[in-house]
């Protein structure tokens, strides 16, 4: 057998009773995790295909006696999905833009550059991993007031350079590049900038893809903050939604469940997009002999 086929266990190993019981109840917990995962989405869907009548009946059932597609296009035309989807995209690239530029070369200089108290600011931004988020809530908030960023996205752009885990993050990537490429990228003549553009920043795609992720993640679910510092007409996606949608009262359920199945499906898509890309910028390499 060769190496690429050698699993965890092999078939010998799967003679002994005990390892065969143990990873059949491996493939069982792992089943029903997926059906625990898949199960809100394929309801959603579902109800957003059912009568309202029998959305609301009980007992519930699990398909639909009849299928009304219809019900996607009274959604897509009750509530601005595209003017709020912009609102979010505008969200995320300027979080990725600043976790590019602005952590980005915070965690270089904390990785490849020599100065004072370099330790001392690792362990300060460490520390604050320990402090509960909602402790800053109101305090951003006072900030982004006097600063006049109120019912702007420089009020998410702006505490996207402060996320202290993507720094951390990225700086323990840097930290796993080898030195000599910078080293001889400085013997020939090039500044710390033209390092993080030309050889850092190219060879941390893997990880700044797994960022972009998170980024996107954060941009498109939440609805609490952009609540609080944003009005109506420049609500993200999901504000619109828990506002507009959930909360609404005339709506039928039918109708919200559609909805809430349009809003689920583009961020299973950027994960399975972003998903791949990582997998092939895994095999970026650093100095080949």
């Amino acid at each position: 057998m060769n190496n690429a086929e050698r699993g965890i266990l092999s078939p010998y190993d799967l003679r002994k009773p005990l390892n065969r019981f143990v990873y059949w109840l491996m493939i069982l917990v792992i089943i029903l995790m997926i059906c625990s995962m898949l199960y809100p989405i394929v309801i959603a869907f579902f109800n957003g295909v059912k009568a309202n009548t029998e959305v609301n009946s009980f007992p519930p059932t699990f398909l639909p006696k009849s299928w009304n597609w219809d019900n996607y296009g009274k959604g897509w035309h009750f509530i601005d999905l595209t003017k709020y989807l912009k609102s979010t995209l505008y969200i995320f690239a300027g979080n990725m833009v600043v976790t590019v530029i602005v952590l980005g070369l915070a965690s270089f200089s904390l990785s490849r550059l020599n100065w004072r108290f370099r330790k001392a600011v690792y362990y300060f931004f460490l520390a604050t991993l320990f402090i509960p988020p909602t402790t800053y809530i109101i305090p951003n908030f006072i900030n982004l007031k006097e600063l006049g960023l109120l019912n702007s996205y420089w009020a998410f752009w702006l505490p996207a350079g402060a996320n202290a885990f993507f720094l951390l993050l990225l700086k323990t990537f840097f930290d796993g590049i080898n030195n000599e490429l910078f080293e001889s990228a400085r013997i020939d003549g090039a500044s710390e900038l033209r390092n993080f553009f030309q050889i850092a920043f190219p060879l941390s795609i893997p990880i700044f893809a797994t960022l972009a992720i998170f980024v996107f993640g954060t941009a498109w679910n939440d609805w609490f903050w952009p609540s609080f510092v944003l009005n109506g007409d420049k609500y993200p996606l999901a504000t619109a939604i828990k506002r507009l949608v959930i909360d609404a009262r005339r709506l039928d359920t039918n109708i919200k469940f559609a909805i809430l199945t349009m809003v689920m499906l583009p961020p299973v898509a950027i994960f399975l997009i972003f998903q791949r890309f990582i997998i092939r910028g895994l095999h970026l390499g650093g100095v080949k002999g």
